[in-house]
């Protein structure tokens, strides 16, 4: 075909409400209780073919109910690892040989299964494995993922079309070619939408993936496989790998095409990708490309003329939302003195408030933390708020693991700027507050910059224009999504691109051509139309 094409015009997916008698929520409640009723194979996705793992098998539970089992995956071993890797090579010819249309149309067909047919599906299995409310599943594993696969397509035409000038007689073009081997995909637990998301990305530029989504993320990843695969994506192109990912991480970064890692995830992990792919980098065929967002310990600092309404409420959602489980979730504030005293008996009584319990009840404001790690890790953190003599715990400070993974969000208040409570991310419902005098202002915009090694998110409540300005010029380096007058999370694909600096990563911007263009490896084609044919040049005479 020579057509020269536009892609659709990507809008983001409209956010439905799930009230009461609504057609969505009796979709979604059926969906739960299909998919509830009995455990399956979780199985791996090798060159097009569903197979368990080679090693010891694990079974993947409903984090708010963790004797209901979902599924069973098993570890994958080395030797699954090779035949993956094989099969993203059997298939990249073929895959980096289609039109970028054909492409595409995988993803686009993928996005209008997700926000229709297969929306129900995904938004239960994201609750029932991750516990999200329907709120939060319906804005991430619907909504973000097709916004997701809508917009990169945009995006990718967008690149496809900037091309260089011409001079008389040259025709300058630019190739935006595939990279040389595969791409790795390690993706996490808190977002079905990232877990879609990174392994797409690069092939819709044409590459071909290995995806080893979290253990507990492994049940809506299962169900996504299943969707790429009817929306037409070719055997090998995406290949998915179960377990914890040693194994895999062994073969992959010894391998000599492994061309980049595109990875959501902790601090740590990330840091030891990054050491071991430089002491291999001899053996490669490419330098890697390595992308990746880790964490974050994202702040709210609020000035004297903030509306205190809007501080209550961008603190209760921004910090408790999905149990804090967000790289962008609020997890240290700083308020002055005056409006900390308006609002604060207000603030404790609604978190205290707030209803947790099992998701499919559509009552609850949350579910449960996502397993039994997450869960002894902020036990550990409140404990040592009780013990210690400079932490006033003033809001939740419980946990109960007998049936779920359940901590009640707390709010933590310190003096002591420097406790490790302001600096420590601990991924989990846990907000901690310092209060500080209305004249420190300034001084306090210098400790949130210095305070953290993360740089992803943060935010800024101020009525005053100038005040807005002068924080988000002191704060510049210290956040790479920055709201104003909002809650430091929420961002929306298309809208607000989402990344963040220092220890939180390369800010290669998920959801945007900055992306994309990790992905490709361009090639400069000059055309001459009438070649020289002496070599001599006119200031020889």
């Amino acid at each position: 075909m020579d057509a020269v094409t536009n892609v659709p015009h990507p809008v983001n997916e409209p956010v439905l409400s799930y009230g009461p008698d609504s057609p969505e929520r009796a979709s979604l409640q059926a969906a739960l209780a299909e998919l509830q009723a009995q455990p399956i194979d979780l199985t791996m996705t090798i060159g097009g073919v569903q197979r368990m793992g080679g090693g010891g098998k694990q079974d993947v539970v409903q984090p708010h109910n963790h004797r209901h089992v979902l599924g069973t995956l098993a570890e994958a071993t080395e030797q699954d690892a090779k035949d993956a890797i094989d099969a993203a090579g059997a298939a990249a010819r073929g895959w980096r040989e289609l039109s970028f249309d054909d492409r595409a149309a995988v993803f686009l067909k993928a996005a209008d299964l997700l926000s229709g047919p297969w929306r129900a599906r995904l938004n239960a299995a994201t609750m029932l494995g991750q516990s999200k409310t329907a709120q939060q599943a319906e804005i991430d594993a619907a909504c973000e993922l097709a916004d997701f696969w809508r917009f990169n397509v945009a995006f990718a035409r967008q690149i496809l079309q900037e091309q260089p000038t011409s001079s008389a007689g040259v025709w300058n073009r630019t190739d935006y070619r595939p990279l040389e081997g595969f791409v790795y995909a390690i993706t996490p637990f808190n977002f079905t939408a990232i877990a879609g998301n990174l392994p797409t990305a690069p092939a819709l530029m044409g590459n071909t993936v290995l995806w080893k989504p979290s253990v507990t993320q492994q049940f809506s990843a299962h169900l996504l496989m299943r969707l790429l695969e009817e929306a037409g994506l070719p055997a090998g192109v995406i290949n998915l790998l179960t377990g914890s990912g040693i194994p895999v991480s062994e073969v992959a970064l010894a391998h000599p095409d492994l061309a980049g890692i595109h990875f959501t995830g902790s601090t740590r992990t990330f840091q030891h990708l990054w050491r071991t792919v430089g002491a291999n980098i001899s053996g490669y065929r490419s330098y890697p490309r390595l992308v990746g967002e880790t964490g974050g310990k994202d702040f709210v600092l609020a000035h004297a003329s903030a509306d205190p309404a809007s501080v209550k409420t961008a603190l209760t959602r921004g910090a408790f939302e999905y149990q804090g489980q967000k790289c962008s979730a609020a997890s240290r504030a700083y308020l002055p003195r005056g409006l900390w005293n308006s609002i604060k008996d207000e603030l404790l009584a609604e978190v205290d408030s707030l209803t947790m319990g099992d998701v499919t009840d559509l009552a609850n404001f949350m579910g449960a933390v996502i397993d039994n790690r997450a869960f002894a890790k902020h036990k550990a953190a409140i404990d040592r708020a009780h013990a210690a003599a400079d932490i006033d715990v003033l809001a939740g400070g419980t946990y109960d693991d007998s049936q779920g993974y359940f901590v009640r969000p707390t709010v933590l208040a310190s003096q002591n700027a420097d406790d490790e409570i302001f600096s420590t991310e601990y991924f989990g419902p846990i907000l901690s507050v310092h209060v500080y005098e209305e004249s420190d202002f300034d001084a306090v915009v210098d400790r949130i910059d210095h305070t953290s090694p993360y740089a992803l998110t943060g935010s800024i409540l101020s009525g005053d224009r100038a005040v807005l300005a002068r924080a988000a010029h002191g704060l510049r380096f210290a956040a790479g999504n920055f709201y104003l007058n909002d809650k430091p999370t929420g961002a929306v694909v298309g809208q607000q691109p989402f990344g963040g600096g220092r220890a939180s990563g390369t800010n290669d911007k998920a959801g945007s051509a900055q992306n994309l263009l990790r992905w490709a490896s361009p090639r400069s084609i000059k055309e001459t139309f009438v070649p020289a044919t002496d070599y001599r040049y006119p200031h020889m005479s």
